[in-house]
């Protein structure tokens, strides 16, 4: 008799938990990084002909997206080299949203995740963290000023110092388009984002529906093209939650 304990608990989380999309919708009017052109599609075949089919051009860090660890760092690892175990990790989601709202250039510090563990306890190792900024709410996610410069929020490199030497995280998530605070990238480039690739972890970004997920207690699931030598591609992830 086959072990049936995986389908067994399969049954208990359709019926004791909730899925949350932390996806968007791909389309060409999909939030991207404002350097990227948006995608184009076009179809190659209709029913007529038998069968539907599309074509997409579209660069790979596009709407959700997964980074690897080669997208900022030469030499490191692409896509094909992110093993299937690192696509389910627990999710640990830390709340900034209410620090946000009263500077939208926040940055997440130490003491941030500090709190977090008072409250929900150590964050595991080879966990993914997302910081919950809920930024995918607003209606421009590039929040420019009068002088063009962008304004969100992002990680501080101390937090994620912290978070890869002291906890040994697997990887990160955020919703806005990038690591880095866009002021902060401004101001001395995108060190956040290479530090975090170039220990070789990966990152999603343009994540939604964070605030829709427990601090604690619930898986991800990451889903992305095991495209080989690929710096990222287009993603799908999803929460999997306690009721």
């Amino acid at each position: 008799m086959e072990d049936m304990t995986l389908w067994k608990q399969w049954q208990d989380w359709n019926n004791t938990c909730k899925w949350v999309e932390l996806s968007y919708v791909l389309s060409e009017e999909t939030p991207h990084w404002s350097g990227f052109p948006a995608m184009k599609s076009e179809t190659l075949f209709d029913y007529p002909d038998g069968f539907f089919v599309n074509k997409f051009d579209i660069v790979s860090q596009y709407g959700t997206h997964v980074d690897a660890p080669s997208h900022f760092v030469e030499g490191m690892p692409g896509l094909d080299a992110i093993s299937a175990k690192q696509l389910v990790l627990p999710l640990c989601v830390i709340d900034i949203s209410d620090k946000v709202r009263g500077n939208v250039d926040y940055e997440v510090v130490p003491q941030d995740i500090l709190d977090w563990e008072a409250r929900y306890g150590r964050i595991p190792e080879g966990a993914f963290v997302a910081a919950r900024s809920d930024w995918h709410k607003r209606d421009d996610l590039n929040n420019y000023d009068a002088h063009e410069q962008k304004h969100y929020p992002g990680w501080g490199l101390d937090s994620l110092k912290f978070l890869v030497e002291k906890r040994s995280i697997a990887a990160i998530g955020h919703e806005t388009s990038d690591t880095d605070s866009s002021v902060a990238a401004a101001q001395h480039g995108y060190v956040c984002e290479y530090y975090i690739l170039e220990q070789n972890r990966y990152q999603i970004e343009l994540m939604i529906n964070l605030d829709q997920v427990p601090p604690t207690g619930a898986l991800i699931f990451c889903g992305f093209p095991r495209a080989k030598d690929a710096a990222g591609f287009t993603a799908r992830c999803v929460a999997i939650c306690p009721k």
